[in-house]
């Protein structure tokens, strides 16, 4: 009797757990965390999963980086689930699918670790299942897995960036490839948490599921194909997990050709919830360290044309707006820890003012995710470039180290976040 009586306390402090985080849904164009409106400045934080794995990781680090955030005001994190190969220059390493359909259980288990550690502290994850760029794999991993020959990775000399184009698009054309992923999603989307014991679609602690990381059309050829890959792809999404957000990960019109209309049209069905953007000044060639006052101001200005136009679309499509990609180098792009960050702080206060204005007026701009944190990262300014064994930063393995990282001591951004979260917060 008193065993029973035991387990059915231990069941309710379960049952009160799985309730304690609240849903974040989508009405009238606005996130809702249950009955409130939600509006976040959140992180990039993908190599999370990597530092909570058992044996690879460093639990003790996360744990102090999940707690910064969470003073911060920090609640919304948007996570890699895993890489695929792990071969390549410039790549995640290890991958947690290291072979097609072969998964690194000591990787799972740190998905697992993290989710529970976020759901501790009332934290939403967006986590994407896959990439469109080389330095985690990715969908071109999954071409070389069903015979497409070797990845022309750009970042070895003797290959370049329209070759990675080419070869990659033709991920959307592959079904063997699909049908791999597929098995991916479904995998992952329904796995039981080995922590909590949670399954992943009753978790409210995932926000949203994310289709890729910038899935993007590479050419006119490429634009049916990707239409129709991405169309069955949400649908399947959603099949398994109809409760559970849902979105693309795309740059915003970047990803297609820079084509607003392909934009509207592709995010128009009712199996994605909320649009994405993603805004990169200094790659898109709007800023020039030697020039930085002038070029900082161009940054500002383009960066709100930008945000502007996709906000048009997201109140045609009655959806929310998450910009949830968004670095700004170091001044000069010093990788040295504690070098002045004096254009990022501005950049970054111009796109946090964009935010404020959109909660005051509750319009459809919801969100932002900085890219992206290292917290207490060890680097090494001499060497830049990742090399397996070293500290993961926010930087991908074939940048820089450093370059648009924000770390434990960059105080002064950090602040920005924690100011801006303080005017959004309902609680």
């Amino acid at each position: 009797m008193i065993k029973r009586l035991f387990s059915v306390i231990i069941l309710c402090i379960l049952c009160y757990s799985c309730q304690s985080v609240k849903p974040i849904t989508v009405k009238d164009g606005q996130f809702y965390k249950g009955k409130q409106p939600y509006y976040f400045v959140g992180a990039n934080y993908w190599y999370g999963p990597l530092i909570a794995a058992p044996n690879i990781g460093d639990r003790e680090r996360l744990i102090k980086e999940l707690d910064m955030l969470d003073s911060l005001g920090v609640d919304n994190l948007r996570i890699l689930v895993g890489g695929e190969g792990g071969i390549e220059d410039s790549q995640v390493n290890p991958a947690l699918q290291y072979e097609q359909g072969k998964y690194n259980q000591d990787l799972l288990e740190g998905l697992d670790f993290l989710m529970n550690e976020m759901r501790k502290r009332n934290m939403y994850a967006v986590l994407y299942l896959n990439n469109n760029w080389i330095w985690s794999g990715g969908m071109s991993t999954y071409l070389r897995w069903n015979g497409y020959g070797d990845v022309p990775n750009p970042f070895l000399e003797e290959y370049t960036w329209p070759q990675y184009f080419e070869y990659t698009q033709q991920f959307h054309t592959c079904e063997p490839c699909q049908e791999a992923f597929k098995k991916h999603i479904k995998f992952i989307m329904t796995r039981t948490n080995s922590v909590n014991g949670m399954v992943y679609t009753d978790d409210n602690t995932i926000m949203s599921w994310q289709v890729a990381n910038e899935p993007r059309i590479f050419s006119e050829e490429d634009r049916k194909p990707f239409a129709s890959w991405l169309a069955e792809t949400v649908t399947y999404m959603d099949s398994l997990d109809p409760n559970t957000l849902i979105s693309t990960g795309a740059e915003g019109k970047a990803s297609y050709l820079q084509d607003l209309d392909t934009y509207k049209n592709l995010h128009a069905t009712d199996k994605i919830d909320y649009l994405t953007a993603h805004m990169w000044p200094k790659n898109w060639g709007w800023y020039d360290k030697n020039n930085e006052a002038a070029t900082l101001q161009t940054s500002i200005k383009n960066a709100h044309n930008y945000i502007e136009e996709h906000i048009e679309v997201a109140k045609a499509l009655h959806k929310p707006l998450v910009l949830s990609e968004f670095g700004f180098p170091r001044d000069g792009e010093s990788l040295e820890r504690g070098s002045p960050v004096t254009y990022r702080n501005q950049f970054y206060t111009s796109i946090l003012e964009e935010l404020k204005t959109s909660f005051e007026n509750q319009n459809v701009l919801s969100g932002l995710n900085f890219w992206g944190f290292a917290g207490i990262a060890k680097t090494n300014p001499n060497q830049p470039k990742w090399k397996t064994g070293d500290d993961f930063t926010a930087d991908p393995p074939q940048e820089p180290q450093g370059l648009n990282s924000i770390f434990a001591e960059d105080t002064s951004t950090l602040q920005l976040m924690k100011t801006y979260n303080s005017i959004l917060s309902n609680d």
